[in-house]
């Protein structure tokens, strides 16, 4: 929990505003979406610096709330993360891979159309924002 809050500051002061599902769930939202998770974590010793969560829905691995430790951010945790979760999704049985974040998430962005996703869907949140969606095929 301590290690999204952090990962998430700096998207909170992108978009303005502390209102968003990492930095506002509770530690029992926290657990019951690890219940079914097939995410992976990222160890500097014993200090967690990076996580994921992903869980399969039919041949569809879901990642989400990837969230490395500010000071380990850029390091190639996230990418190592990914292809992690991508082999546990496709031993599970999944096909493709998805995922979101905001438009304004550029950085995030970038990261995903390196490991290989690709846009699939925008949707317009009005306030001139948009979640975008990417894919990916696993196998």
């Amino acid at each position: 929990m301590t290690l999204q809050r952090a990962a998430f500051v700096s998207e909170a002061q992108i978009y303005g505003s502390a209102d968003m599902p990492p930095l506002t769930q509770t530690l029992e939202e926290v657990r019951w979406e690890l219940r079914d998770n097939l995410g992976c974590v990222a160890l500097d010793g014993s200090r967690m610096v990076g996580a994921l969560r992903a869980r399969l829905d039919g041949e569809l691995l879901l990642v989400g709330r990837i969230a490395i430790a500010p000071d380990a951010q850029g390091g190639g945790i996230g990418s190592q993360l990914l292809d992690a979760v991508e082999r546990r999704g496709a031993a599970a049985g999944a096909r493709e891979a998805e995922l979101f974040t905001g438009s304004l998430s550029e950085a995030n962005i970038r990261l995903y159309e390196r490991q290989g996703y690709h846009e699939t869907e925008r949707i317009d949140e009005g306030d001139g924002t948009a979640q975008v969606f990417l894919r990916k095929r696993i196998e």
